[in-house]
């Protein structure tokens, strides 16, 4: 390799250049590199992680009219198996501020032909429902992000995938990472 002036150039620590000892050398032993490995690493985890989202979303269909997309590209986790995401839909009106409230809607998983990926559709929000507790009158209303109702929805925690959600437009897309206790504890003869 040939450096500024014109010599060879040796990309290691303490290379002769010139026939001079070289102090700022970025060789494999050099404190400078090691010092930049974990940045140099983790840079090229995002940017090979990007450029896979990128290719796995040509097997995702945009929004349909009346749709949005949502995608989520999860970072890589030391154990994955270990890791659940939660699927919160839903969208912020006005409450009563006492009551818990809830939307009926069903997420469907549509597998892509084709491709083998699995997107994640919600078609319609059903209407809100709720408890029945008397509320103060005159209380105002209060802005609340209101869900769909049911247990919540998992789904496998995978960073080499997107997770692509469509809802209806004004929905909103959320998630929470769930995470398993490392150990596993014996249930109790009874």
């Amino acid at each position: 390799m040939a450096g500024i002036d014109g010599h060879l150039t040796r990309w290691r620590t303490g290379a002769k250049i010139s026939g001079k000892e070289s102090k700022n050398s970025l060789g494999c032993g050099s404190p400078q590199l090691k010092n930049m490995k974990p940045t140099l690493i983790a840079l090229l985890s995002t940017v090979l992680v990007a450029a896979a989202a990128d290719n796995n979303m040509k097997a995702f269909p945009p929004a349909e009219d009346g749709m949005t997309r949502y995608v989520l590209q999860l970072p890589p986790a030391p154990d994955e198996g270990a890791l659940k995401v939660e699927l919160i839909l839903g969208k912020t009106v006005k409450t009563d501020g006492v009551n818990h409230s809830f939307f009926a809607g069903k997420i469907e998983v549509v597998s892509i032909e084709g491709w083998g990926f699995d997107r994640y559709v919600l078609k319609q929000l059903g209407p809100m429902a709720g408890t029945l507790m008397a509320a103060v009158p005159a209380a105002p209303a209060v802005d609340r992000f209101v869900t769909l109702g049911g247990d919540p929805y998992l789904v496998r925690y995978n960073s080499r995938l997107p997770l692509v959600i469509y809802v209806p437009k004004g929905v909103v897309a959320r998630y929470r990472i769930w995470h398993a206790d490392p150990e596993a504890k014996p249930v109790p003869e009874g």
